[in-house]
């Protein structure tokens, strides 16, 4: 979600992109920040789409989790096309931040005498901060779960279908206090992050008017509660031992 940063004349040279008025465009303090919001707005999507995947990890029969990920993987190249776009997207939306980001510390090289912030809160003033946890976390959630690299004897673990047991795979990652407890710090983070990224690109589209800056606030604040619970209930349930090994699962911890 893109970081609120202050409006100041790019220092790029336009005359050199003057015959490709879409290049000139994308280089601008304004391009970017349209690339850095239309980029915030897919990972949004992508965020809400996952955690309506990972929410099947509370099914009854404990192996709806396990079904839906074989049908992601039945998607074969398409698979990885849509993450190596995903890819493309986070780092498109990183890398034009970052430089939004020394644009404007370059613009503003010294500090005020007294800095007063107004109409700012925390999570606007911690974009930056949050926004590099949560790309820790990405990072640390790819080679977890996706990857395995930290635990790959999970790879052998199968449900009684013999598809792979994803669910039993989640309850044995979150079951150590430290994966578990930094998962929820991440989450936290970036739901704060999306609660001011929102908000900020519509800002930035320009769709936010007087007449909708409330529902648009509001529907920001919801939409980060909302994920933020979603996802902090996955490894909370498996800490307080609501959710735990299915009954077909016959390796010890």
């Amino acid at each position: 979600m893109p970081t609120s940063v202050v409006s100041v004349p790019t220092t790029s040279n336009p005359g050199r992109y003057a015959k490709h008025p879409v290049i000139s465009f994308l280089l601008s303090s304004i391009g970017r920040k349209w690339i850095v919001a239309l980029t915030g707005l897919a990972l949004v999507g992508f965020v809400v789409g996952h955690l309506a995947g990972n929410l099947q990890f509370f099914f009854p029969n404990n192996d709806q989790i396990n079904i839906y990920a074989v049908k992601l993987h039945q998607l074969g190249p398409l698979l990885w096309v849509v993450r190596l776009g995903l890819l493309a997207v986070f780092v498109a939306h990183i890398a034009t931040t970052i430089s939004l980001i020394i644009e404007n510390k370059k613009a503003r090289p010294s500090k005020y005498a007294t800095s007063r912030p107004q109409k700012s809160t925390i999570a606007s003033r911690t974009m930056a901060l949050s926004g590099l946890t949560v790309l820790s976390f990405v990072i640390y959630h790819i080679l977890h779960f996706s990857v395995q690299s930290f635990h790959p004897e999970y790879k052998v673990l199968l449900d009684p279908e013999g598809r792979p047991d994803v669910y039993s795979r989640m309850v044995l990652g979150f079951s150590h206090p430290l994966i578990g407890g930094f998962y929820i710090l991440s989450v936290s983070l970036l739901a704060l992050h999306l609660k001011h990224g929102v908000s900020s690109t519509i800002q930035t589209l320009g769709i936010k008017s007087k007449q909708i800056a409330g529902l648009v606030e509001n529907g920001g604040r919801i939409l980060a509660i909302a994920v933020g619970i979603g996802f902090i209930s996955l490894p909370a349930s498996v800490l307080l031992k609501i959710q735990k090994m299915p009954a077909w699962h016959t390796t010890s911890k």
